[in-house]
């Protein structure tokens, strides 16, 4: 492109926009919606017919970020952000048993009661996900020399675990928050230039298989069960190579989901079994982890 190709006039950065408004004769037509630049216009960005345009921004932007910080494969944590460290679930186990000893006949008191008590006897995933999140950090590819790096969906909880013990190794870690209709905010111990928000949940899916030499759930709720059967989906299909999906806890899982009854009534195969396995230890997860990505080849 010569210096005389008309795209030079554009500004090329935030400042060269500012600097290029601020010459700007003020009009009522250079004042009008009409006028503003279509990439400087958020009314025009979020009109239904440019979702597209949205689409493909939301997968680039987190994209090129990683590239620049050098992400080249990821371990993807998912769990409950519900499932809190022991000490706050304590605490919150403590509350409940003192609102229930004040109104001891109101029923919603008592479940709320039960709940924490089941919240307290899963709060040890909360450490074994920090371990977790501290060996997959220390894991090195021996011929590349690349990291594995921790990506959770930045919350709370079992997210927030993962990418705290990344923390405590003094690793990155990456977190793809989510727009909810209850704000959510990025845990703490995410690495602020590697924490992403996004609008579309497919999107957000993408990014977190796009690396991924690993995937690991801990229990969890309805989010937790839609990124796990995206997975195991992806990969019964073979839209993307088998890798290895560990279920965190065999005893919730096999509560949760009678993986048996659907081979019984002949809606999944006995092989998509061997699609995923169970752990119980963070340290049994990360040696499967790193056998499986010191295997892989690199380019």
């Amino acid at each position: 492109m010569n210096s005389r190709s008309p795209m030079n006039r554009y500004p090329a950065s935030r400042e060269g926009l500012a600097a290029a408004e601020s010459r700007t004769i003020e009009s009522a037509q250079t004042t009008s919606p009409s006028y503003r630049l279509s990439f400087n216009d958020p009314d025009f960005l979020t009109r239904e017919e440019l979702r597209p345009v949205r689409l493909q921004l939301e997968l680039l932007k987190p994209e090129l970020l990683q590239q620049q910080q050098g992400v080249k494969a990821t371990v993807v944590v998912f769990g409950g952000s519900r499932i809190p460290d022991i000490e706050t679930a304590q605490s919150n186990l403590q509350q409940a048993e003192m609102a229930a000893a004040e109104d001891p006949e109101n029923p919603d008191i008592q479940r709320q009661v039960a709940i924490a008590r089941r919240i307290l006897a899963k709060s040890g995933y909360y450490q074994e996900a920090r371990k977790l999140g501290r060996l997959i950090s220390a894991i090195c590819h021996d011929r590349s020399g690349c990291n594995l790096y921790v990506i959770t969906g930045g919350g709370p909880g079992i997210m927030e675990a993962a990418n705290r013990g990344a923390d405590d190794a003094g690793a990155q870690s990456i977190g793809l928050n989510i727009v909810l209709p209850h704000e959510q905010a990025p845990n703490s111990y995410i690495s602020p230039e590697l924490c992403f928000q996004f609008h579309y949940f497919s999107v957000r899916k993408m990014h977190f298989l796009m690396r991924a030499q690993a995937l690991v759930a801990f229990p969890g709720g309805f989010g937790t069960l839609d990124e796990l059967f995206e997975t195991l989906t992806l990969i019964q299909t073979k839209k993307i190579e088998p890798l290895p999906v560990l279920l965190f806890g065999r005893e919730f899982w096999q509560q949760a989901i009678n993986f048996e009854f659907l081979v019984e009534e002949g809606v999944i195969s006995p092989e998509d079994l061997n699609i995923f396995n169970y752990v119980e230890t963070a340290e049994e997860a990360a040696d499967i982890i790193r056998d499986y990505f010191q295997t892989q080849k690199t380019e």
